[in-house]
């Protein structure tokens, strides 16, 4: 239980997908104008990973991992190199069923991703998660701790952004740094500090 809780806080600080290894600054630049966008981003991040990164692990250890066929007679039949056609797949199909259900009962969310949404069946910070997880040869029930503690950590970074540059919008920045300059500059700050939570854990 303690690697399981261990796992979640290292996935959502350490291993920090927009602020450590910098996946998915499109939608997490572009949606953390507005607290109310950031907030809907996180838990859409959240919701997809949850249920991908599981599901993608189920996919691949049973399926497409060498030797998973070995049931079948078939030792010898290596998959793997379908692994990534497979997580879009997955991952694409999982957007879908999320972009309808906040458009049947959270309209207003919805309406202020715009184009973004779609975009998260092809965002790198999500592909990254299964394939961190093939990587690093999670288990079922360390694949969906990753799942969660990963999409939990973009929330909480792009969550923090929005709230600073919320902040911002009433303070005099100049004109050079204005908009995408000032969010360039948070983020990288942001990072630094994160960075902090790696050496925590340094042995």
């Amino acid at each position: 239980m303690n690697d399981l809780v261990a796992l979640f806080l290292r996935a959502a600080f350490v291993d920090n997908m927009p602020l450590t290894f910098f996946l998915g600054l499109c939608t997490f630049i572009a949606l953390s104008r507005r607290t109310g966008a950031a907030v809907g981003l996180g838990l859409a991040v959240i919701g997809v990973m949850g249920v991908t990164v599981p599901l993608n692990q189920l996919i691949y250890a049973n399926l497409l991992a060498p030797g998973a066929w070995r049931w079948a007679g078939m030792p010898e039949l290596d998959l793997s190199y379908l692994a990534l056609i497979a997580f879009i797949g997955v991952v694409a199909a999982t957007v879908q069923l999320t972009e309808m259900l906040l458009d049947r009962f959270f309209p207003k969310v919805h309406a202020s991703f715009g184009v973004f949404l779609p975009l998260l069946a092809v965002h790198c910070a999500i592909l990254g998660g299964a394939l961190f997880m093939v990587e690093r040869q999670y288990s079922f029930a360390e694949a969906t701790v990753f799942g969660l503690g990963a999409g939990t950590g973009f929330a909480v970074a792009v969550i923090l952004l929005g709230a600073i540059r919320a902040r911002l919008s009433y303070a005099d920045i100049p004109d050079g740094l204005r908009g995408l300059g000032i969010a360039f500059v948070l983020t990288g700050m942001m990072s630094l500090g994160f960075s902090a939570f790696a050496q925590m854990v340094a042995p």
